[in-house]
């Protein structure tokens, strides 16, 4: 099936394609706001973190933070996008009561970053280019907290003035799938280039994301806005909720309200919060407190030349360098921490061989128990070890899952639990010829059937010699032994 068509839903009319963009906040990794020397840090108690500017006290004047656009520089070149020279702040007008200015600073219709795009990782192996439209610096506001008290709501402004990167996708995703492959790749990039941590449950990554449908190939339908998505899994089940929702409403002879709309995860549908806003209903204008931002030509080059190794690139060299699949090489790049520890790992060793213990065991176990790389009780030396006594015929590949469980339980190397269990793999063969003579001794009846023609028992005579053994015999041995016995 192609990917096209792999990614249409069946209404009770037809097929039906949907059409997503996504709008993603991303808190720049910076001590200090946008505007005021307020500091950032996450968890503080409310309101200690609130300069005279981020509570709009009158008089005070916005002081833009040089490392805040600096950061969204970087973000620029980093999703190969066009960085404008010439950026302007404007005030977006709107009232909430955790945004006592009662407009945003904010940027319109010249933002730091032009058009750009991103190479998303598809779980099958694919990728697929999504375009971007722009990404534009904005101060955030602060929190309303209604839950304290039945009769009074807080107003908590640590968060207000704090800078954020607006990521604005081009509507070019087709699946719940495809957005949540590009928000994982658009966090890895921010992390690689620090200009984000990617925190989705902190609230440093957040994404708005426009929802329409329409038959395939025709015009765009309209769409509806999910607001505030900080979890990944949660974003996947609204796009497919709303979905569905919309075929249900047009099939029905209805029509879809612009709108924005929340997620409620534990009912696991959307629900109408406002009708959408236009952006003339905000009346932005320019800022008159803030000048424009310009750029020389060698800034922009001099924060070019500073970019890392970033994931496409370190992708592409995995492929060519270490021989790995894209699908293994994608896995192994999505976090710089992870890419550092394989190539650590693959020096001087099997690179696939690498490559399949980490992305099987380690992080198999890892996720069980809950824990990070970082939190890891087998490190990079412990895993290199445990593959060298693989490759040097020390333990075959099958006691070597149990070693691997024991190291991850006590945090032993692999050589020490070798030794102290005796698990030393069986390479003599004399030895293994006395197990293959003792199995065949046993088991005279299914001798001779497989003589007489049963090829198939073949299997069982090397499940009983590996039985009789503890695991402990090399299997490519008794393979080639056991045949030579069997053929008499």
């Amino acid at each position: 099936m192609s990917e096209a068509k792999s990614n249409l839903i069946e209404g009770a009319t037809g097929a039906w394609e949907i059409v997503i963009g996504l709008e993603v906040h991303a808190q720049v990794t910076s001590k200090s706001k946008l505007f005021s020397g307020a500091a950032t840090a996450f968890g503080a108690e409310p309101n200690t973190q609130v300069s005279l500017v981020d509570s709009a006290m009158p008089g005070m004047l916005p002081v833009i933070n040089e490392e805040c656009v600096r950061q969204a520089v970087r973000t620029g070149l980093g999703l190969k996008a066009k960085i404008n020279r010439f950026s302007v702040f404007d005030r977006k007008n709107y009232f909430y009561a955790d945004l006592p200015q009662g407009y945003q600073i904010s940027q319109y219709k010249q933002p730091i970053v032009g058009e750009g795009e991103i190479e998303v990782d598809l779980p099958d192996g694919s990728t697929k280019t999504v375009g971007i439209e722009r990404l534009h610096l904005e101060q955030d506001a602060g929190k309303s907290i209604h839950d304290q008290s039945p009769s009074q709501s807080f107003i908590d402004l640590n968060r207000s003035g704090v800078a954020l990167m607006e990521i604005v996708s081009r509507p070019d995703i087709r699946s719940a799938a495809e957005a949540a492959a590009y928000v994982k790749k658009l966090r890895s990039i921010l992390r690689y280039l620090g200009s984000c941590d990617g925190n989705m449950q902190e609230g440093s990554m957040r994404a708005d994301v426009n929802v329409s449908v329409r038959r395939p190939g025709e015009e765009f339908g309209t769409r509806c806005e999910i607001k505030n998505m900080n979890s990944i899994r949660f974003m996947q089940q609204a796009i497919e909720y709303e979905a569905r929702r919309q075929i249900e409403i047009i099939e029905d002879g209805g029509t879809i309200d612009q709108e924005t709309r929340l997620y409620d995860p534990n009912r696991g549908e959307t629900r109408s919060m406002r009708s959408k806003e236009e952006a003339h209903d905000y009346r932005y204008f320019p800022d008159p407190d803030l000048l424009p931002l310009e750029f020389s030509e060698a800034f922009v080059e001099e924060e070019k030349a500073r970019l890392p190794e970033l994931p496409d690139a370190k992708k592409a060299r995995f492929m060519s360098e270490w021989g790995l699949s894209a699908y293994d090489a994608a896995i192994l790049v999505e976090e710089q921490e992870t890419a550092a520890f394989y190539e650590k790992v693959a020096e001087g060793r099997d690179p696939k061989l690498a490559a399949n213990w980490m992305i099987t065991e380690l992080f198999g176990n890892l996720n069980k128990a809950g824990k990070s790389l970082a939190e890891s009780p087998v490190d990079e030396a412990k895993l290199g070890g445990l593959i060298d006594l693989i490759t040097d015929n020390t333990i075959s590949g099958r006691i070597a899952k149990d070693v691997f469980a024991e190291m991850f339980e006590s945090g032993k190397d692999a050589a020490t639990i070798v030794e102290e269990k005796g698990l030393r793999q069986v390479t003599d063969t004399g030895a293994i010829e006395e197990l293959i003579d003792s199995v065949m001794a046993s088991q005279a009846e299914k001798v001779a059937e497989y003589r007489s023609g049963k090829d198939k028992l073949f299997g069982f005579f090397v499940g009983q010699v590996m039985k009789q053994s503890q695991g402990k015999a090399n299997p490519a041995m008794v393979n080639e032994l056991l045949k030579k016995k069997l053929a008499g």
